[in-house]
């Protein structure tokens, strides 16, 4: 596998992994299972929170632990968010078409670079590989159906309840978002500006709907049944 050219400080070589990951989203309990024995087989490149991934030819990244945004620069120098990849689930440069494609860790994660030739040679994991791509899929797909929505508002509840769905974290007050998602990159993956969704998230806090943990995570409370 090719050297990794990321900065010293940044990368950890971790000792291959022994146990469970620390969260599987919703309905990915199966992938977790079926790649347990490749985690447990290499080693996994430990990347600290704001980490640029870099993207290798002919190799796909994997998320063991922790959260990666995707995004790109548009032509008017802007970031445009283009999806997240939490546990289990693959990114990398043979998955877009994009030139300026950046992979950024959005808290401490735990990955694992996988080449291709060694996806070829194992049939499971090629199709443990697809299930994974798959979540990654629809995701994409209701990120685009949050953009026909008119109302602001809607799509930011809406981004909220999928991000909770898909990563949250069960606590007292709700599901818990363990992720640094800062108001412009919401306001990139939604289409609208900075200042909207700060002003979104202010009347969603005052209506009980969204809250605000002890490290200052955003706790969605109340998510359709």
């Amino acid at each position: 596998m090719p050297t990794l050219s990321v900065p010293v400080h940044t990368v950890i070589r971790k000792p291959p992994h022994t146990g469970s990951m620390v969260f599987t989203p919703n309905g990915q309990q199966g992938i977790r299972t079926s790649l347990e024995d490749t985690y447990q087989r290499r080693d996994l490149v430990h990347m600290t929170a704001g980490s640029r991934v870099p993207l290798l030819r002919n190799h796909l990244w994997l998320v063991t632990r922790g959260m990666v945004k995707l995004s790109c620069i548009t032509e008017h120098g802007d970031d445009l968010v283009l999806g997240l990849a939490g546990p289990n689930e693959p990114f990398g440069e043979p998955l877009t078409n994009s030139d300026l494609y950046e992979a950024t860790t959005l808290c401490d994660s735990d990955l694992l670079c996988i080449p291709f030739e060694e996806i070829d040679d194992t049939p499971h994991l090629a199709v443990t590989l697809v299930r994974a791509m798959a979540s990654r899929m629809r995701q994409s797909e209701a990120l685009i159906a949050l953009l026909g929505l008119r109302r602001i508002e809607e799509r930011v509840r809406g981004f909220l309840e999928l991000l909770a769905h898909d990563y949250g974290q069960p606590c007292e007050q709700g599901l818990r978002l363990n992720l640094r998602l800062t108001h412009q990159d919401i306001a990139s993956a939604l289409s609208t500006t900075r200042v909207t969704v700060t002003r979104v998230l202010g009347l969603l806090k005052e209506e009980g709907w969204l809250q605000l943990d002890d490290q200052r995570q955003l706790v969605v409370s109340h998510l359709p049944r």
